[in-house]
């Protein structure tokens, strides 16, 4: 096969085709199809690229002031804006989304916590372009659908603008690509908006992992377990044109981000070690298709969505590592289940678990009692949450992960610090989408994870949740105010 990894990977599957760019990988032959083609497949996805600059530990020159602009404020921009008003050094300067009434909305906001009016960008689907223009801005805060991140991504940091992009980041191998070749060449930041990374057991846990109280790190589990049916069917209003339910044609894992972040960062993947390969399997979907024809037979507004194929109810990925590790990642948002994104970490001294609380940890072959984990957990608290953990649940935001996140950029981007999260695992994260996709389309086949450092995986150094640098960002007391929280220092 003469293509390279760029030209086989150009586009994500179409849903249960199994098929890419003519020439590649056709399902409707297994044995050809995926077999024998394999070898070729991995050198493909291998072959090119070459890394113009190393984003990893790069540092941008600090901003005494962060100026951002928001873009998409429907689900998750609204509270986004809001912590950033209890940041220092912050200044709401724009705000964007294609409807006018929720920019009329966050302009209320703002002015009632005392804080001078935004630019506003409105009323149509390419006004956020100019948003990116806008010389003034220094930081664009993405908070759209899915479709939007890439294309908004690539714009801002074309026009000299840092990112931080809603999860998942990208859609398709391509737009991985896109936004690691931009970040490279622009030298400007793009940073996943991955919250559960900054969660207070995953941050204890990295922290307890960096000092080696589970030893060499064996095996990890992610996921993303979450009844959303209602959010999917019965809430007309929750996603602009039921956006979200239209992406769930694609069978895969759609949502991996939240449960392999954390893991990630544990067995520093990208850091240290890489994915290898991953293969993907789905169940049937025993839910979805059934729910949404049930509800068009009520209601005219679901026809539209009705007799289509939805993606399997669960879908497990398992991942390989270059150092011979493995990562297991689940999404399931159509079943009965209770909430969970398992975070368990596996090594040759012990064991975490977060899911099904309370979470716990064993150094043997038992659970270490309340009691036990206590004296653990004061231990190995990272400075992070020693200096902004009581505030963050304050202020809210996921339980505080949220304000946790958003604290951490802007601390970096203040003081020209690299950020915790680089456009490396934006993309790597993302692409276990159309990677798992294109796996469940081909009878779980394997495939060769793309490795978006080009090598530099070996020299980059990890994430240290103790900060060793930065950490000084002082944390307002009343949103918008100069009233100063000082920071605890330890």
């Amino acid at each position: 096969m003469k293509t390279n990894r760029r030209n086989f990977l150009r586009t994500t599957v179409v849903a249960g085709a199994g098929a890419f760019t003519a020439g590649a990988v056709s399902s409707c032959s297994r044995q050809k199809g995926t077999t024998e083609m394999m070898p070729e497949v991995r050198t493909a996805v291998l072959a090119s690229h070459s890394q113009k600059f190393n984003m990893t530990g790069y540092s941008a020159s600090p901003l005494a002031k962060v100026r951002i602009g928001f873009i998409g404020l429907g689900q998750r921009g609204p509270g986004a804006v809001e912590r950033m008003t209890s940041i220092e050094g912050v200044e709401i300067a724009a705000l964007c989304d294609k409807y006018t009434d929720r920019v009329d909305k966050m302009q209320a906001m703002i002015a009632g916590y005392g804080l001078p009016q935004a630019k506003s960008f409105s009323g149509t689907e390419e006004t956020w372009k100019g948003l990116c223009d806008d010389p003034e801005i220094d930081l664009v805060y993405i908070c759209t659908p899915w479709a939007w991140h890439t294309p908004m991504a690539v714009y801002a940091m074309e026009h000299g603008k840092h990112v931080a992009v809603e999860v998942p980041a990208a859609k398709t191998v391509e737009e991985c690509w896109q936004l690691v070749e931009t970040s490279e060449r622009t030298k400007m930041h793009c940073m996943q908006l991955e919250n559960c990374c900054y969660d207070f057991f995953e941050l204890l846990t990295l922290n307890m992992a960096r000092q080696g109280l589970f030893g060499e790190i064996i095996h990890g589990e992610g996921a993303y377990i979450h009844d959303l049916r209602w959010q999917y069917t019965y809430d007309k209003n929750g996603y602009a044109d039921m956006w979200r339910l239209k992406e769930n044609v694609r069978n895969g894992n759609l949502y991996p981000t939240h449960g392999l972040g954390p893991i990630c960062q544990i067995m520093n993947i990208n850091r240290g070690d890489k994915m290898d390969y991953m293969t993907s399997m789905s169940s049937n979907d025993f839910s979805m298709a059934a729910d949404i024809a049930q509800l068009a037979k009520e209601d005219p507004f679901y026809q539209p969505f009705a007799g289509k194929k939805y993606r399997g109810n669960m879908n497990t990925s398992i991942v390989k590592t270059n150092g011979g590790r493995t990562i297991m990642i689940q999404h399931d948002v159509s079943s009965p289940r209770p909430y969970s994104r398992i975070h368990l970490v596996s090594g040759t001294k012990g064991v975490a678990s977060k899911y099904p609380e309370p979470e716990r940890i064993a150094l043997g072959h038992s659970w270490l009692s309340p009691e036990e984990f206590k004296v653990l957990e004061e231990k190995y608290t990272p400075e992070i949450v020693k200096r902004v953990g009581e505030m963050a649940k304050e202020i809210g935001g996921h339980g505080g992960m949220d304000f946790i996140m958003d604290w951490r950029l802007i601390d970096c981007l203040r003081n020209g610090l690299p950020v915790d999260q680089d456009v490396y695992d934006a993309a790597l994260w993302s692409v276990i989408t159309p990677l798992s996709e294109w796996s469940v389309a081909n009878r779980s086949a394997s495939i060769d994870v793309p490795d978006f450092t080009c090598g530099s995986w070996s020299i980059n150094k990890p994430v240290d949740p103790n900060l060793p640098n930065g950490g000084n960002t002082k944390v307002l007391g009343n949103k918008g105010s100069s009233n100063q929280l000082e920071i605890k220092q330890t």
